[in-house]
């Protein structure tokens, strides 16, 4: 999947720390043609979103190190990383949970289990084709 305003590929980071959950996103995301950057933990997600800038974030909430919300507050914060759309992936349901995510300033909220892999592309495109028009 390329981004329609530069015509390369969509960079996408994941910021999962479930082995068997990282691997099903990296493996759906890479056939829909998304270029994945993995981190497995809060503090490596926003070492590799200062260094790769990434198009869109794929984040999960439950992680060591620092968690999703600390990991979104970190981002939204710096002037270069605000702009990322950032799409939190979480177990969490509570309605709490997604109004603090949605306050934090995540584009969109989806529970793991109510969405496909191929579902997360399709809120990626729409999201991304939002930014770019």
């Amino acid at each position: 999947m390329t981004n329609e305003n530069s015509g390369k590929k969509i960079k996408l980071l994941l910021a999962e720390d479930d082995k068997f959950i990282s691997r099903a996103y990296v493996d759906g995301l890479t056939r829909a043609g998304i270029d994945v950057v993995l981190a497995s933990d809060g503090e490596e997600a926003i070492k590799k979103i200062n260094a790769e800038k990434p198009d869109i974030i794929l984040l999960d909430v439950i992680m060591p190190e620092k968690n999703g919300f600390e990991v979104l507050q970190s981002i939204k914060a710096v002037d270069g990383l605000k702009s990322i759309p950032v799409v939190i992936l979480s177990n969490l349901g509570q309605e709490s949970d997604i109004q603090k995510g949605k306050e934090l300033g995540a584009d969109d909220y989806l529970i793991k289990s109510n969405f496909s892999i191929k579902e997360v592309v399709e809120k990626i495109q729409s999201i991304l084709a939002v930014k770019n028009a």
